[in-house]
């Protein structure tokens, strides 16, 4: 199981310690960084300001929001990117959901997700294999544009700039269960939000059949400390904001994958406290077990015990989301150990 750095994205300001464990992270031996984006830093400049400053650690988007950019949009930030990198970069993709698509993007979220993802990979691909002119008869993103507003004018176009690697790994963000099918048929792997190795039967059915390479790549909020119910404050933060406010309280794909994973009680609570204002009492809903299950918390010995959980299943990458650089140390170590 190789180790990725999660850094996220960037709260008020840049984290000025970002570089810094992007760097640690290299030296240790951790295989990859991963940003990302929701409605302030972007993922992808960030990234390069971290490959300028390292040399091997390969570098992925965990996740670039799919309605940020066109498809081929996309596709030119990451063949540059590549580029630049010497071929590190890796694309993870994700739709987000529709409070974010239609209030900060202005676009309608799409009517048929599954659709929409596969068309997006659709046109990411032909940009990156270079094989001809890029065209696609979609519904969501049809090249060239044929609707009603248009002049007529478009016609197909070849990428100028010729892709360091046709085949540079396109990585899914995906929580139903159709979509995780789906993604383990179109893409190089799956960037699971949340992930408990104790209740690996709710991906089961989506996960069958995976082919070799397939990645499975899981964040994980990671804290060596010897006080578990205070590391694990800054999990059930996390929690509180993605399951109470990263969604409308009708449609919220993070709440309907925390109740699939056996606490839809506590992530209905959570939802209302949230849309009341009552933010803290949000937080202290979120059971200790959930936030446990899915990060790892505690002593160093708890940790390598919880590690060896993660192993047994199917996940080849696990993306560490780490405030320090004892807790990546630690890791890493346990890692080569196991």
């Amino acid at each position: 199981m190789r180790l990725g750095l999660a850094l996220g994205y960037w709260g008020r300001g840049p984290n000025p310690d970002h570089v810094q464990l992007a760097q640690e992270a290299e030296r240790l031996g951790y295989d990859s960084v991963w940003t990302a984006e929701a409605w302030g830093s972007d993922a992808f400049t960030a990234l390069t300001w971290i490959a300028a400053r390292t040399s091997r650690i390969r570098l992925g988007t965990a996740v670039a929001q799919m309605a940020a950019r066109t498809p081929t949009a996309t596709a030119m930030h990451a063949l540059t990117l590549d580029h630049l990198s010497g071929g590190r970069m890796m694309l993870g993709l994700g739709l987000s959901g529709p409070q974010v698509v239609e209030g900060w993007y202005g676009r309608p979220f799409p009517r048929s997700p599954l659709t929409a993802t596969r068309e997006y990979v659709d046109v990411i691909r032909q940009v990156l294999r270079r094989e001809g002119p890029v065209a696609l008869d979609g519904r969501f993103h049809g090249l060239p544009y044929d609707g009603p507003d248009g002049t007529g004018l478009g016609k197909p176009l070849k990428p100028i700039t010729h892709p360091l690697r046709a085949e540079l790994p396109v990585l899914l963000g995906a929580e139903g269960p159709k979509n995780i099918a789906q993604t383990t048929r179109i893409a190089d792997g799956w960037l699971p939000l949340y992930w408990s190795p104790t209740r690996t039967d709710v991906y089961e059915a989506s996960l069958t059949g995976l082919r070799e390479g397939f990645m499975v790549a899981p964040m994980v909020r990671a804290t060596v400390c010897d006080d578990v119910a205070e590391g694990l404050l800054p999990v059930k933060a996390m929690l509180g904001f993605y399951i109470g406010g990263m969604g409308h309280t009708s449609r919220n794909f993070h709440a309907d994958l925390m109740a699939r994973m056996g606490f839809e009680e506590a992530a209905r609570r959570i939802q209302q406290l949230f849309a009341e204002g009552r933010k803290e009492e949000a937080v202290r809903a979120v059971p200790d077990a959930f936030a446990d299950e899915i990060s790892l918390v505690g002593p160093r010995e708890r940790i390598a015990e919880r590690l060896e959980l993660w192993r047994k299943g199917p996940v080849t990458d696990l993306l560490v989301l780490a405030p320090d650089p004892h807790t990546l140390r630690v890791l890493a170590e346990l890692n080569t150990v196991g």
